[in-house]
This record gives structure tokens, sequence and C-alpha cells, in this order.
């Protein structure tokens, strides 16, 4: 799944970044609450997991603003109010399900699960990603281009779907880092490059036309060439 992770707290939010992706899930973590609705226009989530507590937007704000801009994605609550009254509010005002702080990372899973159970037609909506005759599929997790079967690592296919959302955008270095790798601090830019640099093999090696270019000083960029060369 694609998740957005809202959690202002700094030690927090990196840690559930890096448990779900270990869990194959990619997750972009926003510390800042403000900024969220410009991660809404710029990509699709299969679930957002906001933080209610923050000092500048709760959690229950984001939800509202959410669900009043008609997108149905679901919404699961993190919350240290334990209260009937706080979680019925939660719930009324557009949240799925909530999770008591602290908690137990097995049962932050199994409520992610029980959201995709219970609401398929919002996670399913982009089972697959497609882009210039590559097709990624996010439940099988098999990559094609033009009919070949591409043999990714779990990081390799992170990143190809990372480009893939992001199809003609172009991504930092410092992006890419923290959408795949998260909390891991023993990555560096230039690790980033060399796994970009195997991608590359697998995924141009062998095509006329190459997808994955350089975007100097900047980082890389996922768009269809009709030149042989990289840009």
């Amino acid at each position: 799944m694609h998740i957005l992770l809202v959690e202002d707290d700094p030690k927090l939010g990196p840690l559930i970044q890096y448990k779900l992706n270990q869990g194959y899930h990619t997750v972009e973590w926003v510390a800042d609450p403000e900024l969220v609705m410009d991660y809404l226009q710029q990509a699709h989530y299969d679930l957002y997991i906001l933080d209610w507590m923050m000092p500048k937007k709760s959690g229950l704000m984001l939800c509202e603003e959410i669900r009043a801009s008609n997108d149905q994605t679901p919404i699961l609550m993190l919350t240290a109010r334990d209260a009937i009254d706080d979680r019925v509010t939660g719930l009324t005002r557009g949240a799925d399900d909530y999770l008591i702080k602290p908690f137990a990372f097995e049962e932050l899973f199994a409520r992610i699960h029980a959201l995709t159970r219970r609401i398929p037609v919002a996670i399913n909506q982009e089972k697959t990603c497609e882009y210039a005759g590559i097709t990624l599929d996010r439940q099988t997790h098999e990559v094609y281009r033009e009919g070949k079967l591409l043999t990714l690592t779990k990081k390799e296919f992170q990143l190809l779907e990372f480009f893939l959302r992001n199809a003609e955008k172009v991504l930092t270095r410092e992006q890419i880092l923290n959408y795949v790798w998260g909390l891991d601090a023993t990555i560096t830019p230039n690790a980033v490059d060399a796994a970009i640099k195997l991608l590359r093999k697998k995924v141009d090696d062998g095509f006329p036309n190459k997808l994955i270019h350089n975007v100097r000083g900047i980082g890389y960029r996922l768009f269809l060439s009709e030149e042989n060369e990289r840009v």
C-alpha cells in the first residue's frame, strides 16, 4: 500500500515509516500537517495515517479537510485520547478507524489489513501502475516492460513504483531516499545513485527508448525519451 503518514513526533514518525516499509508498504512521512494538502495534490495514496494531537493543525482538522474535498481514502487516526466521546468524534468527522497510543506495531499492521478488507474499492483503485510500456502490479509484485518480465529486488520495486507514481516529475535524491529507505541512516545519496544504476540496467538495457534519466545537480526523472542517450 502507498501510505501517507502525518506525525509531528520526530522519533515516532520515522519509526512508523521504517516499520511499515519493512512490511512492504511504501510510506511518505510528513511532519508538518500544513503541507499535507500539497502532498495530496501530487500523488495518490491508499491510506492516510493521521496523528490527532498536532500543534499547527490537528489530525481531526485534516480529516475534515480531506473529506470536504470528496476524498474517500481510508483514514486511520493515531491518538492518545481514549475517551468514548473522543473516539466517536473522530469517527463521525470522517475517520475509518483509530489506534490509541502507545500501540504495538502488530496491532497497527492488523488495523491496516482490516481497512484493506473493509474498503477494497478504495485500496484497489490503482492495483497497477503503468507508463510507457511498463506495468507494475502492486499485488503480485510483478513488473513487465513491453511484455518482458523484469526481476527486481524489494528496493528496486519500491524505487520503480515511486518513479511510476511520479512519472515525468523531477525527484530529488532526498525525496527518493526518504520514500524508499526511510529511517535507515546508513543510506546516503550516493547509495541512491548506485541503486538507481542497478535499476536502470533492468528497466532500460535492451530497449531503444530510455526511461530513467539524470537531472544534473538535482536527482532523477522517469520519462519516455526517443533518444538513445541519457538526458
